[in-house]
């Protein structure tokens, strides 16, 4: 099937040659593409003091360009979230790649926070479109093992998001530093388009019939089904709780970070945005098991969330980054855990569709309490806003690990 078929939901042309890809070779592409966009939404984090400089934008004005990104990602995801249960996994990934390339270049090119936030919504766009259609093609390809289905996916994705911040602050080294790392990823981009293309992709799950066969593209309300909702709202809570607190970590915490270590270097400043994601995409290669391992994990996250806040206040480099990777692998394990539960009670044809819902309220997290975060930054100055901000996020870590606890024990 080419792309353009694929799209109009056609049937394959007959003897089309294509690279028909071993099992391996497509699971490290599903892995790769959804990990290079997430690289590239979150190569500017250790940017946005330069970008600040640059174009003069404001604490609050920063949370505005990082969140034009979520809310984007998470319209894409409620409207098209199931589009490659119809159109096939292939071409959601092939639109992914090209929307993310014009993300990056008019995001490098900005003199505006009008135009910063263009770029950023349109790479919202490209992840939100990859996001469902990596995570199907991955369980499609593993039908025996969900479980390593549901690990590629949340280590292709948290190690994306985590190596952005370090992969910017490297290429942030080059000349011209706020365009150079954008330039560098939109050329990673094309190779991975090449063979993407070349690809000879299966047939779509669902693909649609008859005249008005466009009609299955339209927004569809989510919908879970009884058996699987009590898993559904614990791994979007948490989710939420998650994001809430990469949030921080990839748009004010640069800041942060720099008065805490003392430090200007943005490799450095870079690394320390992207130990928690970093934490958090390790802790998916640990086999953790038992029927406690959520309601401590998240236990872990809340403690490790308030420390994050104080260190400023103790001025302790080491305890902010004990604290960020301890926050990081309690994440981490929490969310795999919840994530494979829902997973595992989906059916595969409605895969890309009730995972998309999940990604919607996770995505949020990253939306709507980083804007009022810096809001407060406005009003109250960084470090009291951070502590008020970790301080809140580490209560509802434990109120999540006490109703976590509370559904163990019953089971």
């Amino acid at each position: 099937m080419t792309v353009l078929s694929e799209l109009r939901m056609r049937p394959a042309t007959a003897g089309r040659w294509g690279w028909d890809a071993s099992t391996t070779a497509r699971l490290v592409l599903a892995g790769v593409v959804i990990f290079t966009l997430l690289v590239g939404a979150n190569l500017a984090t250790p940017l946005y003091p330069l970008l600040q400089a640059r174009i003069g934008l404001s604490s609050l004005d920063v949370t505005v360009a990082f969140s034009s990104y979520v809310l984007a990602l998470v319209a894409v995801l409620m409207v098209a979230g199931h589009w490659s249960d119809h159109i096939g996994r292939r071409a959601a990934l092939v639109l992914a790649v090209l929307v993310g390339l014009v993300g990056g270049v008019i995001f490098a090119n900005a003199d505006s926070l009008l135009a910063l936030s263009a770029g950023r919504a349109l790479q919202g766009v490209a992840v939100g479109l990859a996001t469902g259609a990596s995570s199907a093609a991955l369980r499609e390809l593993l039908p025996q093992r969900p479980d390593w289905a549901s690990r590629f996916t949340l280590l292709s994705s948290a190690g994306g998001v985590a190596a952005g911040p370090a992969i910017g602050g490297l290429l942030s080294l080059l000349p011209d530093p706020t365009r150079t790392p954008f330039y560098v990823h939109s050329a990673v981009l094309l190779a991975a388009l090449i063979p993407l293309w070349l690809l000879k992709a299966r047939p779509a799950i669902a693909p649609a019939e008859g005249p008005k066969a466009h009609r299955v593209l339209a927004p569809r309300k989510p919908s879970i089904s009884k058996d699987a909702s009590g898993a559904f709202w614990m791994a979007a809570a948490t989710g939420f709780l998650s994001f809430a607190v990469f949030g921080f970590c990839l748009s004010l915490a640069p800041g942060y970070f720099a008065t805490v270590v003392h430090a200007d270097s943005r490799p450095l400043i870079g690394v320390l945005a992207g130990v928690t994601l970093g934490a958090s995409a390790l802790s998916q290669l640990l086999g953790v098991r038992g029927r406690l391992v959520v309601p401590v994990a998240l236990a872990v996250l809340g403690v490790s969330v308030v420390l994050v806040g104080a260190a400023a206040a103790w001025s302790s480099p080491w305890l902010l980054v004990a604290a960020s990777i301890t926050a990081g692998m309690g994440q981490g394990i929490a969310f795999r855990q919840v994530f494979n539960e829902v997973a595992g009670k989906v059916e595969a044809a409605r895969h890309a569709q009730v995972i998309s819902t999940v990604y919607v309220i996770t995505y949020l997290g990253s939306a709507v309490p980083v804007i009022g975060l810096g809001i407060a930054v406005t009003a109250l100055g960084l470090q009291a806003a951070v502590v008020g901000f970790t301080a809140l996020c580490g209560l509802a870590a434990l109120t999540l690990a006490a109703v976590s606890m509370k559904g163990a024990l019953r089971d």
